[in-house]
């Protein structure tokens, strides 16, 4: 039934196309950290484009926490006018009280999942974000390794990482906002802690926030709000979608203005 097919020769068709693609976006116009809705939605945004774009994910799994609602309940909420990203993604909706939209969590994050990668989003999934790379005054690319790394006995752990080099970085690790931490380490930036739940404050200000930090780091989505102190907004996620999408608009305009930024 099956082709004959040596197990040699699938250990060389693995190796060889993850070589050549691995290879490809070493050097790439954008990288985004995170793997969440509001990463998905920003590599969606660019690839569909032509902007090369990669996603680097510490999980095995893409979604973050788009794959279950509140309470383990997988519903998830939106609220209008997010629900305009729903039928683009062709999601299916219910509206329990006016302006409040829910849908089913799997379906959901499937669906963005499956935009993002026909776009041509290239992801790399269990691949651990370790530092940035920064030059004159400006990030231009990710320092990576392995996500297993992390959880080997100290003796075993220094294995180098590799970089990757980018025109942008965004960050979109939710509230650990891990790529902002890194500068702020260095006191190249400052940032808050996100703060205590308030749904309406919290989306319109994740929104209006999402920003060009400093120069080549824009941020996405949660990690806006620890960026800024923002309120957590709990399980409605519309600001994420939007959020995404207005960091992919962020990087459209600056390579319209620039197109050799880095």
């Amino acid at each position: 039934m099956f082709a004959k097919v040596r197990e040699s020769e699938i250990t060389e068709a693995i190796a060889d196309r993850f070589s050549r693609e691995f290879k490809e976006y070493i050097t790439s116009d954008v990288i985004i950290v995170g793997a969440g809705p509001s990463g998905l939605m920003c590599g969606r945004e660019l690839a569909r484009d032509g902007i090369k774009t990669v996603i680097i994910e510490s999980n095995n799994f893409l979604g973050g926490g788009f794959w279950i609602g509140g309470f383990l309940m997988n519903i998830l909420t939106f609220r209008a006018p997010s629900q305009e990203i729903l039928k683009e993604l062709k999601i299916p909706y219910e509206e329990p009280f006016k302006g409040l939209f829910t849908t089913d969590a799997p379906t959901t994050c499937s669906k963005l999942i499956a935009a993002a990668c026909d776009a041509g989003v290239k992801v790399l999934n269990m691949t651990r974000f370790e530092d940035v790379v920064y030059r004159n005054g400006r990030v231009g690319g990710v320092v990576i390794n392995a996500s297993p790394i992390a959880s080997l006995p100290k003796a075993l752990t220094c294995l180098d990482p590799v970089a990757f080099e980018s025109k942008f970085v965004i960050d979109a690790t939710g509230h650990d906002a891990i790529v902002l931490q890194s500068l702020k380490r260095r006191g190249i930036v400052n940032s808050k802690e996100y703060g205590p739940m308030d749904i309406i404050a919290s989306e319109d200000g994740v929104v209006e926030k999402t920003c060009e930090i400093v120069p080549g780091l824009i941020i996405t989505g949660m990690a806006v709000s620890t960026a800024f102190g923002i309120p957590r907004m709990g399980p409605t996620f519309g600001a994420m979608l939007v959020s995404g999408k207005k960091a992919a608009g962020l990087v459209k305009s600056a390579l319209v203005r620039d197109p050799v930024k880095v």
